[in-house]
């Protein structure tokens, strides 16, 4: 696991031990070439956020800042030895329950948002898929020409909501990547 490119490219990340599942760098580098300039000074935010490999990667390519939000101490502890290895700035890390988080966000705060939730391996965890796609304050809290990127298992499908919009998806093995819009956003 290692910081693909940019500023901080190749410098490898510590993933607690508590993480089984941090993003490859195979779709990190797939989601990230896909973005292109949409990053460049772009505000970020970074749910279930485990080592950081989303906003680390978002900092290093030009991002102007990135919110780090996990709920394990492993995690935030991981985040923080990754910032200081790769000295990126722009980073803000909370440790907090990633829905809780965004119940709280406040309209027109991120261009970009990554959620990597705990995948459907039981009913626990399908239901924080289901349950951050329910968050109203999630897609206001997108700016003009936002996207929400979401991880999540391919062989089920994303549950229906009526704030999001897909437009683009593609699968990486067990790993499906959905770049979704507020529905009532123009397609970009």
């Amino acid at each position: 696991m290692r910081i693909i490119s940019g500023k901080a490219g190749s410098i490898p990340l510590q993933v607690p031990k508590s993480l089984t599942r941090p993003t490859t760098d195979r779709v990190r580098e797939a989601v990230f070439s896909s973005l292109g300039a949409k990053l460049i000074d772009s505000l970020v935010l970074d749910l279930f956020a485990g080592c950081g490999s989303l906003g680390l990667e978002a900092l290093s390519r030009g991002a102007a800042s990135a919110t780090l939000v996990d709920s394990a101490r492993g995690a935030i502890q991981a985040i923080e030895t990754n910032l200081a290895k790769t000295k990126l700035e722009g980073a803000r890390v909370v440790q907090r329950d990633a829905l809780s988080f965004a119940g709280t966000l406040t309209p027109a705060s991120y261009d970009l948002i990554f959620a990597d939730p705990p995948y459907a391996r039981d009913e626990e965890t399908s239901s924080v898929l289901e349950n951050l796609l329910k968050q109203e304050k999630l897609p206001l809290a997108l700016r003009e020409n936002g996207s929400f990127i979401l991880e999540s298992l391919s062989s089920r499908p994303l549950p229906e909501t009526d704030l999001w919009e897909i437009v683009k998806e593609k699968s990486f093995g067990t790993t499906r990547v959905s770049f979704l819009i507020p529905v009532s956003a123009p397609t970009p």
